[in-house]
C-alpha cells in the first residue's frame, strides 16, 4: 500500500479536495486501484448535524455515512463508492478511543494524545486504506488522504503527529506528502507573494513532515521567478513546484498536474507500477474539459432553495446539473433563488428582492427544488412549484422538494386547503406528508432514512422508468426523516398525479410523475449523490433534457444522444452516448 497525504496552508478553502481528487483519477488513469480518506479535525462524529452554511452539503454515502462533501468530489473523480469510515474526525478517533478504555483495553495505563490517539488514528487509515471501493474484490493499492484544516491549527496537531509517526512505520518509499499552498496577489502592486508559502512549509516541516511536491494555488498563472524562490526557500526542486491557478472547469485540474510531471515523480518516488503509454481515461478527461470550454448554447434552470447564500449548500446539485448539460452539449446557467424571497407580505419583505426573485423564476426553462429542513421559506418553494406546474415548465423536486409538490397539488387540485407536514405543523387537519413511525430516536441521526434503498417502479409506462433503462427497480441514496403518507395516494392517481415508485415493500413513497405534463416528476431519494461527470443522473438528465426540449426525441430514440451530440472527432465512447440501462445498481 502507497500513502500520498495532502496538506494545506495559509487558508482553508484552497481546494485540497479538488487537487487531492485529481491526484486520485490521474493515478487510476495509470491502471493503480485509489482509495480516498478524508480527516476532519472537529469534534462532532460526522457533518449530519452541521448546518449547510458551517462546511456546505452533507454528502451521504451508500451505506448511510453523512460525510463531509469532499468525499463527493473523490466519489465524482475517481468514480467509486466510499464508505463512512473514509471520512474521519476527532470525535470519531476520541469515541473509539474511549470506548476501548472503558472496555479495560487499556489495562489501567493512563491513556494520552501519543500514543494511543495517534496510534489509533495510524490504525484506522490502515485499516480503512484496504477497504475496495470500486466494486472489485481486490483491495486498493493507493490512499489518498487529505487533511482537513490548515497546518498550525490546534485541532490538527495530533493527525500530524500520526502522520509523522507514521511515515516511518510503513517506509519512506511508501509514503509522500503533497502540500498545497496559497500564493496571494495582492491588488495594490499586483506582485506574487511567497513568504505565505514559505511559512506554511516552514511550520510543516517543524512538525516532522517534510513535502515531496508543493501544489501552489493562485489566481492566475505562477511566473517562473516565483516558483524557482518557492523551491529555493522551501527546499525543493523546482520541478517538485507544482502551479495550479484559478481555472473555469475543474475538469482541467488532473490534465494540469500530469502535464507538469506529476505522474512521473509519483513514480519514482514511491516505485509505482507505472507505464509510459498514454492513458484513455485521461484523454477522456480532456475531452471532457474541451466540450465544457466550448459550449454555446445555454439551458437556464431555476435553483429554489433555503441555503442559496452559499453554492457549496447544494455542491451535489449543481454538479449533477452540470453533469448532464456537459452530456447534451448544452452550457448551464444556474440561477440560484432565496425561496423566501419568492413569498409576498412577509415579515421584513424587501419588494426588489421579491421582484428580482420572481423575474427569475420567469426567465427559467426548467425549475428545480432541492431538499432541506425546517419551516423556512417553504411557501415561497410551493408558489415555484404552482408556477412550473401550471405552466408547464420543467421540474425535479428532490426530497422535500418532492414532499412539497404533494402538498401543492393537494392544495391547489384536490382543494385539501389544510394538507400539510407534520414536520412544519404537528397537528395537521391533513397529515400528508409525516415522519416515519420506526425512525424514533433521541439520537438525531437514528431519525433519518439513510444510505442506499431500493425502489421498484410500479408502471411500465413511467418517463423516470426509461430514463434508468426500463430497469425494474433502482438503488438510490436517501436522507429525509418524513414520508409523504401512503394512506392517502389514491386521491392524487385519480387527478394524474402518480405515485409510479416505491419501496419494495410498497411503503414508501419514491417517485411522483405528473401526466399531461412534459416533465413534472418528484423523487423522495437524493440521485444527485450517484451522478458522475461521464455517467449523469437520469433524473437531472431527464430535467435538462426537457427543459431544452429534447426529452421526447431522447426517448424515441432509446434514450440514446443524437449524432449531433457527440463529440466533433466523431468517436463514439461511453461518454458520448450513455446507456443508463448499464449502470451498475451497487
Amino acid at each position: 500500500m502507497k500513502y500520498i497525504l495532502v496538506t494545506g496552508g495559509v487558508i482553508s478553502g484552497i481546494g485540497k479536495g479538488i487537487i487531492a481528487s485529481s491526484i486520485g483519477t490521474i493515478l487510476k488513469s495509470c491502471g493503480l486501484r485509489v482509495t480516498a480518506i478524508k480527516i476532519d479535525p472537529y469534534i462532532n462524529i460526522d457533518a449530519g448535524t452541521f448546518s449547510p452554511y458551517e462546511h456546505g452539503e452533507v454528502f451521504v454515502l451508500n451505506d448511510g455515512g453523512e460525510v463531509d462533501l469532499d468525499l463527493g468530489n473523490y466519489e465524482r473523480f475517481l468514480d467509486i463508492n466510499l464508505f463512512k469510515d473514509n471520512n474521519i474526525t476527532t470525535g470519531k478517533i476520541y469515541q473509539h478511543v474511549i470506548s476501548k478504555e472503558r472496555h479495560g483495553d487499556f489495562l489501567g495505563r493512563t491513556v494520552q494524545v501519543v500514543p494511543h490517539i495517534t496510534d489509533a488514528i495510524q490504525e484506522w487509515v490502515m485499516t480503512q486504506s484496504l477497504i475496495p471501493v470500486d466494486g472489485q474484490k481486490e483491495p486498493p493499492q493507493i490512499c489518498v488522504i487529505e487533511l482537513g484544516g490548515t497546518i498550525g491549527d490546534i485541532e490538527g496537531m495530533p493527525f500530524v503527529e500520526a502522520f509523522r509517526q507514521f511515515q516511518f512505520r510503513v517506509k519512506r518509499e511508501n509514503f509522500c506528502c503533497i502540500h498545497v499552498s496559497l500564493v496571494p496577489q495582492p491588488i495594490m502592486n499586483g506582485e506574487q507573494k511567497t513568504k505565505p508559502t514559505q511559512n506554511s512549509v516552514r511550520a510543516l516541516r517543524s512538525m516532522g513532515l517534510f513535502p515531496d511536491l508543493i501544489v501552489c494555488r493562485s489566481s492566475i498563472p505562477i511566473e517562473m521567478a516565483v516558483k524557482e524562490k518557492i523551491s529555493m526557500f522551501c527546499h525543493v526542486n523546482p520541478e517538485q513546484v507544482i502551479c495550479i491557478h484559478d481555472l473555469a472547469c475543474t475538469y482541467r485540474v488532473p490534465l494540469l498536474l500530469e502535464e507538469q510531471g506529476l505522474i512521473n515523480h509519483l513514480r519514482d518516488r514511491l516505485d509505482l507500477p507505472i507505464g509510459e503509454s498514454s492513458s484513455n481515461l485521461l484523454f477522456k478527461w480532456k475531452k471532457m474539459a474541451d466540450r465544457y470550454e466550448n459550449q454555446q448554447k445555454p439551458c437556464c434552470i431555476a435553483l429554489v432553495g433555503k441555503y442559496t447564500k452559499l453554492r457549496d449548500c447544494y455542491t451535489s446539485v449543481f454538479k449533477a446539473l452540470e453533469h448532464s448539460a456537459l452530456t447534451i452539449n448544452y452550457k448551464l446557467n444556474l440561477m440560484y433563488i432565496n425561496s423566501s424571497d419568492l413569498e409576498q407580505n412577509t415579515e421584513n419583505q424587501d419588494p426588489i428582492k421579491f421582484h428580482e426573485a420572481w423575474q427569475k423564476l420567469c426567465k427559467a426553462e426548467g425549475v428545480l427544488v432541492p431538499g432541506g429542513f425546517g419551516m423556512d421559506g417553504t411557501l415561497g418553494k410551493i408558489q415555484a412549484i404552482s408556477w412550473a406546474r401550471k405552466r408547464k415548465i420543467p421540474f425535479l423536486g428532490v426530497c422535500l422538494g418532492m414532499q412539497l409538490a404533494v402538498i401543492e397539488f393537494a392544495r391547489n387540485c384536490l382543494d385539501m386547503k389544510d394538507a400539510n407536514s407534520t414536520e412544519f405543523e404537528p397537528d395537521a387537519r391533513i397529515p400528508l406528508v409525516i415522519d416515519m413511525p420506526e425512525h424514533k430516536s433521541d439520537d438525531m441521526r437514528g431519525t433519518m432514512r439513510l444510505g442506499i434503498r431500493r425502489t421498484v417502479f410500479k408502471v411500465e409506462n413511467s418517463i423516470l422508468r426509461k430514463l434508468y433503462g426500463n430497469v425494474p427497480f433502482i438503488e438510490e441514496r436517501h436522507r429525509h426523516r418524513y414520508e409523504v403518507n401512503p394512506n392517502m395516494i389514491n386521491h392524487f392517481e385519480k387527478k394524474d398525479l402518480n405515485f409510479v415508485g416505491q419501496d419494495d415493500k410498497g411503503e414508501r413513497m419514491d417517485i411522483i410523475e405528473l401526466a399531461n405534463h412534459p416533465y413534472f416528476v418528484g423523487v423522495q431519494f437524493h440521485p444527485e449523490f450517484s451522478s458522475r461527470p461521464m455517467k449523469p443522473s437520469p433524473p437531472y438528465l431527464g430535467l435538462l433534457l426537457a427543459a431544452t426540449g429534447n426529452l421526447n426525441n431522447y426517448i424515441h430514440r432509446g434514450c440514446k444522444l443524437s449524432p449531433s451530440d457527440r463529440f466533433s472527432d466523431g468517436s463514439d465512447d461511453s461518454f458520448s452516448e450513455p446507456r443508463f440501462s448499464d449502470l451498475e445498481i451497487n
